[in-house]
C-alpha cells in the first residue's frame, strides 16, 4: 500500500502497476491533455437522482385546469430545500409542472427558456404572432421529443412532466410525459406519490372527460387543496407549502398562487399510534 499522504490507501505501483486515471474520468492531467486521451471506458451518466421533488397534481374543470406542486427539495429523506418552484410558466398561458431530479428540472427550464427566446425572435413585432405564442400542445410535443431523445442516448432526464394550458383551438390541454418519452392525456394527472394517493381522490370527482363539465372552479381548487393535504399527511417527501396555478379557458388567463399553505391539519390521532401496529385501546 502507498503510504504517501497524498496517495494514502492506493495500491502500491510497484506491486499492481500505476493507477489508471481514465477510470470514471478521474484523470489528474490538464483538460486539454484529457481530451486527447482515448479512454477504453464508456462514458458514464448519473443514473440515480440525488435532489428530487415529489408530486405534481392537475385536474380539469368546466372552464380550465388547476395544477399544483409543493416547494420541497429532498436529499434522500432530508428536507434540504423549501423554496423550489416546480411550476414553470412557458409563454403566456402554459404551465409545466415537473417532479423528479432537480438538476434535470433546471436543465428542462433552460431548454424551455431557449424555446421562448427563439419563439420571440421569430415573432418579431407581429402582435398576432406574439399573442398566439407557444401553445401547450407545442410545448408538450417538444418535451416529448427531448425526453425520448435523451432516453435513447441512455442519458435520460430523470423527470415526469405535466403540461397544462390551451391548444391551438383554445381548448383546455392537459398531458403527461415521463423520462422514457411515454406520453398520455387524462382529465386528472399526478406524478410521484400523488399517482398512488391523490389520483383515486381526483377520479372520484372526475373519472372521464364527461365529468369535467360538472366540476366548478371552486370545487376543483378545493379538491386540489384536499389532495395536497393528504400528501402532506402520507408522503414523507412532501411539504405543507406549495404553488398552485389556475388556468381559465374563457379568457386564457393564468392565476399563479405561491406559498399556499396546507390548512386545518389535525394530528391528534398520532398520540395513540405505537410502532407500526394498531393503536392500543
Amino acid at each position: 500500500m502507498n503510504h504517501d499522504p497524498f496517495h494514502w490507501g492506493r495500491p502500491s505501483d510497484a506491486t499492481y502497476g500505476p493507477y489508471n486515471h481514465q477510470i470514471a474520468h478521474a484523470s489528474n492531467v490538464n483538460p486539454m491533455a484529457r481530451q486527447q486521451q482515448q479512454s477504453d471506458f464508456p462514458t458514464m451518466h448519473t443514473q440515480r437522482p440525488m435532489m428530487t421533488g415529489t408530486s405534481v397534481l392537475a385536474i380539469k374543470y368546466q372552464d380550465g385546469i388547476v395544477i399544483a406542486a409543493d416547494n420541497m427539495g429532498s436529499y434522500g429523506s432530508l428536507m434540504k430545500l423549501d423554496n423550489v418552484e416546480r411550476l414553470l410558466k412557458v409563454g403566456q398561458s402554459t404551465i409545466v409542472g415537473i417532479s423528479g431530479d432537480l438538476s434535470d428540472l433546471q436543465a428542462i427550464q433552460r431548454i424551455l427558456n431557449d424555446l421562448e427566446i427563439d419563439e420571440a425572435y421569430d415573432a418579431g413585432d407581429d402582435e398576432d404572432t406574439i399573442a398566439a405564442g407557444l401553445k401547450a400542445n407545442h410545448v408538450h410535443e417538444y418535451l416529448t421529443r427531448i425526453l425520448y431523445n435523451r432516453r435513447s442516448k441512455m442519458d435520460p432526464l430523470w423527470n415526469a412532466c405535466v403540461v397544462a394550458g390551451f391548444d391551438d383551438e383554445g381548448k383546455s390541454f392537459l398531458k403527461y410525459v415521463d423520462l422514457l418519452g411515454v406520453a398520455f392525456a387524462s382529465p386528472t394527472l399526478a406524478t410521484g406519490f400523488g399517482a398512488h394517493l391523490a389520483i383515486p381522490l381526483l377520479r372520484q370527482r372526475v373519472d372521464s372527460e364527461a365529468d369535467v363539465k360538472n366540476l366548478t372552479k371552486a370545487d376543483a381548487i378545493q379538491l386540489i387543496k384536499d389532495c395536497m393535504k393528504v400528501l402532506f399527511y402520507r408522503d414523507a417527501r412532501s411539504l405543507d407549502k406549495y404553488s398552485m396555478a389556475v388556468l381559465s379557458e374563457s379568457d386564457h388567463k393564468v392565476e399563479f398562487h405561491k406559498n399556499v399553505k396546507v390548512e386545518d391539519m389535525k394530528w391528534g390521532f398520532a398520540k395513540g399510534i405505537k410502532g407500526y401496529g394498531m393503536p392500543q385501546l
